[in-house]
């Protein structure tokens, strides 16, 4: 498995919040802040697009930093990935969220 899965599967090498970051993109924080805006229904500015990645030490969004039931489940449980879960299947947030992003489930293998 890469490092650049997150908890949930995601691959951030991909995600435009870390791309803006990593790039230090104006533009491309302003268009993922526009989209999640929209998406989410709430208030993204530009400068909350910064994220290294929800695995690392460095800066997340505030969803992931603070909001994220995936992220902070698997790191209760000491998990690098909830690939690792035993009760994966079982997981009701984990399969909307697979429901949502099929993707992932290779990235979890």
């Amino acid at each position: 498995m890469r490092g650049m899965i997150g908890y949930c599967g995601l691959d951030y090498e991909r995600c435009d919040a870390y791309l803006a970051t990593i790039h230090d993109d104006q533009a491309l924080r302003e268009k993922t802040a526009k989209l999640w805006s929209e998406l989410n229904q709430a208030p993204i500015l530009p400068e909350h697009i910064n994220c290294e990645g929800c695995r690392g030490n460095g800066a997340k969004t505030v969803f992931c930093e603070s909001l994220c039931a995936i992220r902070k489940c698997a790191m209760e449980k000491g998990l690098s990935t909830c690939g690792g879960c035993p009760n994966f299947d079982a997981c009701s947030t984990m399969q909307a969220f697979v429901s949502q992003n099929p993707t992932v489930l290779e990235n979890l293998k």
